[in-house]
């Protein structure tokens, strides 16, 4: 089964065959389905069964001679709200024809790659040669397990330093992808003061009052996160087969917005706007491809 499929609200499906039943369920009754023609008597099909709005199981496979035969599956959230605006490239995986997005996202300080939730359409565009270039991410997260950590109790002056120590930040990071050798250099000393100051600071204070956020990978899996962020609002969601509530937390992490679900009793401790998750994520999202006008 997939591993993420709970934090969607199936978590009861646990034996292949039950998941088997559901998957046949789900293609039966999904409402939305987009087909895309790869030759003459074969279709590629997508099928979402939506268990709650923008929350659901993803089917995709072939339609050959009028039978769908299902090749693979994925839970899904989506979010309209846009995370992030930089350089997008698209790769498909070695194993099916499913793709990665990978961001050169100076937020984070690292290149993000995330799971593409709509495929389909880069498909349709490549077929069409249409504009493959990517405006903008909107990404989400799905988790099995979390933790509500509180607050780190802020001034509003530290608060508008940490904002302009951010963007100070990211200019120098832009600077040298470039080759700016000063900006390079400005960097080291800052990591090797902050090193510092880490070490004096961790014999006396626990770890997550020193550690605000966090966006680092985690695992082997090149789309998988450990995840420190703030909770900046909170909706519950109902899985209308299951009746098990999701929680969609959206969350401000270095600056980076996006939204995370995860299963209300794989959740330890009372999530609150202001308060902090603190979790492995499996990144996903969709992309926006630019219009005519803006090239």
């Amino acid at each position: 089964m997939h591993k993420f499929l709970r934090s969607v609200g199936f978590s009861m499906y646990q034996k292949r065959k039950e998941i088997e039943n559901l998957l046949q369920e789900l293609a039966e009754n999904g409402e939305d389905v987009k087909r895309l023609r790869i030759e003459k008597d074969t279709e590629l099909v997508r099928i979402r069964a939506e268990a709650a709005p923008g929350m659901g199981v993803a089917i995709c496979g072939v339609e050959e001679d009028g039978k769908f035969k299902a090749e693979y599956y994925y839970p899904y959230l989506s979010s309209t709200d846009v995370s992030s605006v930089s350089d997008c490239s698209i790769q498909r995986h070695a194993e099916k024809e499913t793709y990665a997005g990978l961001l050169d996202e100076y937020k984070v300080g690292i290149s993000l790659i995330f799971y593409i939730d709509n495929a389909m359409e880069y498909q349709e565009r490549k077929i069409r040669k249409e504009i493959e270039e990517v405006s903008s991410a909107c990404l989400t997260g799905l988790s099995v397990s979390g933790k509500i950590l509180l607050p780190v109790q802020k001034t509003a002056n530290q608060i508008e330093k940490a904002k302009v120590a951010s963007k100070n930040r990211n200019s120098l990071l832009e600077a040298a992808k470039n080759g700016d050798e000063d900006a390079m250099e400005t960097l080291t000393i800052e990591d090797i003061d902050l090193y510092s100051q880490i070490s004096r600071r961790i014999m006396k204070e626990d770890i997550y009052s020193i550690i605000d956020s966090c966006f680092m990978p985690c695992g082997i899996e090149c789309d998988q996160y450990s995840v420190i962020g703030e909770i900046t609002h909170i909706e519950t969601k109902k899985n209308r087969f299951t009746e098990e509530e999701v929680y969609d937390l959206t969350l401000d992490c270095n600056d980076l917005v996006f939204h995370v679900g995860i299963r209300k009793d794989d959740l330890k401790g009372e999530p609150m706007v202001g308060r902090r998750f603190k979790g492995q994520i499996w990144m996903q999202g969709t992309v926006n491809f630019k219009k005519p006008e803006d090239i």
